[in-house]
């Protein structure tokens, strides 16, 4: 069902260069029904934003009572004494510092429920909270040239110390800061991912027109104020209790409070919390809200729809389901699935998230298992936080079920001890593994499991529409490895079954996966579901006068709204794109709800990511399945269907870099009980996210594209035949398994032995499958210990992080901060080996752009991305993403690069995907020229020149640019007159220059185009 739309539309801009339009209109709206709030405190700013002329006029205050007056001093001697620090590179803000000078300007003490008053009174402008002492820092730029500079951060009493943050002190020992924030338009720090950092250092003049403008803002904030109170309230009394909220409770003196001391607001359960539609009407009603939803649509709940089963279960997994999983029905499509399944038949059932799927293949499990207490079973996950979790449910229902509590089941990964593995051999009924362990482990010694084989009656393959382009590709061979074995052992009677999230064809895409013809598809959902609300949140502007203005930062909107719903029992997660996010979102989190006091919620969060080891994997799975945790900030390790317990709510930090579908997935997650949930879509600043607050309907209406299987893919194949033949020689009549391509393989690649077997090349011995990464290259991993402790009472070194060595060059060195901090390092080249193939841009088409006054490494990028987006193979490529701030330089730079568009296969993939490009490259440049020129978008978007792939965020980006690149390659005739002509941007420099000719290496045949 479609959701429904309550609002949409935002006002939206990038800094890019726009195609000439006819009408080019702002879109504006309001977030539905905001006209019944209730009186709110002030916001940090004021509502004229379209008043170009009073922002030059000082706001006038109304006839305030003297409390305010009085409230204000403090404010503007606030005011002074931390615009006079941002004016001193070398100073950071702690409350005693701050205290000691205000206190001399007011002549009087300056009391602590005072200045949690102006945190009430503007949230958004005053930092008032404890943070880490480690996390404090002062500009690194000034540090690395005065190491003597001092560090406020050390500061307990108003007296300095040493300029080194944190010597000798103990890593949970916090600070207390006082500041007002003011996004400054400056130069961005470098060490953004710290919890706290400077603005850059301000002029005089800078200095006047910031301490104005804070005063206004505080003026602004108490009318608003006074005109929302009703008359019979008592403004001063809303202030003050209000302000009881944000005064700062310390984490380090936290185990002096005891343990009887009571939490200040009691976090409802999940049971008793409100609805989602109450949680939204409060949100709008926040004195913090400032239209950040653009648009909002509604679900609404649907019933189940219960169907009967043409042989009914037995009164054991009857009894099993109802006191395991309290089930005492199902729905139609379980049934289907069931009723094929017990016909010998497989199946693919794809339905929405959350739709029962699991028991689709644990039924059919418990009756193999009652008929032949021999039968065997295998459960494949692409991930492991997927089969732990879906283990522990299967094992709860074999409990549950008489005559089979004594059923083993493990769990055989990459996480299993080898000493452990020839046990689950020899004695295992049902495994939980990958595909990695199939390929790796499983088949290369058949000979060991062929017990386990030959009993093997129901194959299941969760999260289907996980395998596609080249790791689907390296699983469907993998599939006819598996199919071939067990039929050489005697076993033809294995059923497949698989689930799968709505996915477009997905009879076909289970057929190109495991090779089989006579599938059954269901897809009609019998399950219920609750309303869920989607939202689209736009962070707002830091000054709301003046809409020239930067915007808060998306991640502080997001931990903010997570906050709050944590707060009010809604339990959540946090989707983030990249792993320093997921780390950068949960040090926030960390901060906030130290600084608002709120240990009770901070107890219950945690961070899920990869890299960490696997006892804290096993221990963040298990508090996340128990239901104990009120929120995961997370990246998509948990997009995929684990059962997080009763989840309410998904906020996600930036638009999924697996696109629609990636999106749907992750805004399933909610909702999984049949109860109301939310599902929230953060957008960053970057031109994707903005093309789906400008056109909400693509998120919701768009078809999902098919999952491309690559089968012809000869180097892939080859691969897999080396790994077949070492496991059992092979033979043409093989070719049912591996297509039309083997025979000509095995000819050429393969060694054919005196009988007429062929068996693999001596090259791939002794063991073919390490040649071969089914999800591209595992790089060597470094374990990142902290052994700061060591030699303290208690202290022992702590394993923090795997870290890959491509990142570890980077971020692991002396001095470093780990993970978050990132700085420029001169460091040795790191050499890999990949295939690709490029595309030179002629000269004169270059020397056009700039007499255009088009920027060619926008043309450049956007004409790559143009390419990839009409390639079905296109994840598994890579091209140079151009970088805004090397691209947009205000000096001269003596790194220039050629104007060729470049292709690359990730490290390790080896897949042939560059060769498929090259051999199709002619159709699809024209593919990509018809989409841009067809594309009725103004700057370009995500259906024309946009990639949601770019690691940039397609800063640098040209729509007109990428159509003069590509027209030039495929030469196409272009009309210069009809060209639009740009003002040249005399601020930056030029970074690309004509492509040399590329020298031949000795003894390498170039294939031309």
């Amino acid at each position: 069902m479609p959701p429904k739309n309550a609002a949409q539309g935002s006002t939206a801009s990038k800094k890019r260069k726009k195609m000439p339009a006819a009408n080019n209109q702002d879109v504006h709206s309001r977030t539905a029904e905001t006209d019944a709030k209730r009186p709110r405190m002030a916001r940090a700013a004021g509502k004229n934003s379209g008043n170009e002329e009073g922002k030059e006029k000082q706001i006038m205050s109304l006839d305030w009572p003297e409390y305010f007056d009085t409230l204000f001093k403090i404010f503007k001697a606030l005011n002074t004494v931390l615009a006079f620090c941002s004016s001193r590179k070398s100073f950071a803000i702690t409350f005693p510092v701050v205290r000691q000078s205000v206190e001399g300007l007011l002549k009087r003490p300056l009391e602590l429920a005072k200045v949690a008053e102006l945190k009430a009174l503007l949230p958004e402008v005053v930092k008032f909270a404890y943070i880490p002492r480690t996390e404090l820092r002062i500009h690194a730029e000034s540090r690395t040239r005065r190491e003597g500079s001092p560090d406020f951060a050390a500061f307990s009493n108003g007296h300095a110390s040493s300029s080194q943050v944190g010597d000798g002190a103990d890593e949970d020992e916090h600070v207390l800061v006082l500041d007002l924030i003011e996004n400054s338009r400056g130069k961005k720090s470098s060490n953004s991912g710290f919890a706290y950092s400077l603005p850059p250092a301000l002029s005089p003049e800078a200095t006047k027109k910031l301490i104005t403008k804070r005063n206004d803002r505080f003026v602004q904030a108490v009318n608003e104020l006074l005109e929302a109170t009703p008359k019979t309230e008592d403004p001063i009394v809303l202030l003050q209790a209000a302000a009881r909220d944000h005064i700062p409770v310390d984490p380090s003196a936290r185990h002096l409070l005891g343990p009887s001391q009571p939490a200040r607001k009691t976090i409802p359960s999940s049971y008793d919390r409100p609805s989602v539609n109450a949680v939204i009407d409060e949100i709008m009603a926040q004195d913090w809200y400032s239209d950040q939803i653009v648009d909002r649509r509604t679900v609404d709940a649907k019933d189940g729809v219960i169907g009967c089963l043409n042989s009914p279960l037995s009164n054991s997994i009857q009894q099993a389901l109802c006191d395991a999983r309290k089930i005492t029905s199902l729905y139609t499509h379980q049934v289907a699935a069931i009723n094929f399944l017990s016909r010998g038949k497989s199946v693919i059932v794809s339905t929405s998230t959350a739709s029962g799927k699991s028991v689709i293949y644990q039924v059919p499990l418990l009756r193999f298992l009652e008929d032949d207490p021999n039968s065997t079973a295998i459960f494949i996950y692409p991930t492991k936080a997927l089969a732990q979790d879906q283990k522990l449910a299967l094992e709860q229902l074999l409990c549950s079920c008489p005559g089979l509590e004594h059923t083993k089941v493990f769990t055989y990964d990459g996480d299993t001890p080898q000493d452990q593995r020839a046990g689950i051999r020899e004695s295992a009924s049902v495994i939980f593994t990958n595909f990695d362990m199939l390929h790796t482990s499983i088949l290369p010694h058949e000979d060991l499991w062929r017990r386990f084989l030959k009993n093997l009656k129901l194959v299941a393959v969760d999260e289907l529409h996980y395998y596609y382009n080249i790791f689907g590709s390296h699983v469907a061979q993998v599939m006819r490895r598996f199919r071939r074995v067990c039929a050489a052992i005697g076993n033809r009677r294995t059923c497949f079954v698989s689930c799968s999230a709505t996915i477009a064809n997905p009879r076909q895409h289970m057929q190109n996966i495991f090779g089989i013809e006579d599938i059954d598809e269901v897809t009609e959902d019998g399950a219920p579901s609750g309303r869920k609300d989607f939202l689209i949140w736009r962070a707002p502007l830091t000054d709301p006068t003046d809409e020239k203005s930067s915007r808060l930062s998306p991640m502080s909107e997001a931990t903010k709204l997570m906050r709050l719903l944590m707060a009010r029992g809604i339990r959540v997660i946090l989707f983030c794109k990249i792993r320093k996010s997921c780390e950068l979102a949960m040090k926030t989190l960390r901060a906030e709800l130290t600084a608002d006091g709120c240990l009770d919620i901070l107890e219950k969060v945690m961070a899920y990511r990869g890299g960490y080891s696997q006892q804290d994997r096993r221990r963040i799975e298990k508090e996340a399945f128990s239901g104990n945790l009120l929120g995961i900030v997370a990246t998509n390790a948990l997009e995929l269907g684990v059962d997080i317990g009763v989840l309410d709510a998904v906020l996600m930090l930036g638009f999924p870099m697996g696109g629609v579908a990636s999106f749907r997935q992750q805004a399933g997650r909610a909702g999984r009980r049949a109860r109301d949930a939310l599902a929230v879509f953060v957008a960053d600043t970057l031109p994707v996210d903005l093309h789906y607050v400008n056109a909400p309907n693509d998120l919701y209406d768009k078809p999902i594209s098919d999952l491309v299987i690559d089968l012809d893919s000869k180097v892939i194949l080859e691969a897999h035949l080396q790994c077949a033949a070492h496991e059992l020689p092979l033979a043409f009549e093989d070719e049912v398994y591996f297509g039309p391509y083997m025979k000509e393989i095995c000819e050429t690649r393969l060694v054919k032995d005196r009988e007429g077997w062929f068996n693999p090349h001596p090259k791939s011995l002794p063991f073919p499958a390490k040649h071969i990464s089914l999800r591209g290259a595992q790089e060597d991993k470094y374990e990142l210990i902290d052994i700061t402790r060591l030699g303290k009472p208690g202290g022992h070194a702590q394993i923090l992080e795997q870290i890959e060595v491509s990142r570890a060059l980077f971020e692991i060195y002396e001095g470093g901060v780990a993970i978050i901090d990132a700085v420029d390092l001169d460091t040795p080249p790191w050499e890999r080996e990949s295939t690709g193939m490029w595309i030179d841009v002629p000269k004169r088409t270059l020397n056009l752009m700039r007499d255009s006054g088009i920027n060619p490494a926008e043309a450049i990028h956007s004409a790559e991305h143009a390419i990839l987006n009409r390639f079905a193979l296109a994840t598994d490529l890579r091209t140079e993403c151009k970088v805004a701030e090397k691209e947009y330089k205000s000096k001269e730079s003596q790194r220039k690069r050629p104007a060729r568009l470049i292709f690359y296969e990730p490290t390790g993939k080896n897949s042939g995907v560059a060769t498929r490009v090259f051999d199709h490259v002619s159709d699809i440049l024209t593919d990509a020229l018809n989409r841009v020129e067809a594309c009725e978008c103004e700057e370009g978007c995500v259906e024309c020149i946009d990639s949601p792939l770019c690691k940039e965020g397609n800063e640098v980006s040209s729509k007109a640019g990428a159509l003069i690149v590509l027209k030039a390659i495929l030469g196409r005739p272009m009309d210069a007159e009809l060209i639009p002509e740009y003002p040249l941007d005399l601020n930056t420099y030029d970074t690309v220059v004509e492509a040399p000719p590329v020298r031949t290496a000795d003894g390498v045949q170039v294939e031309k185009a």
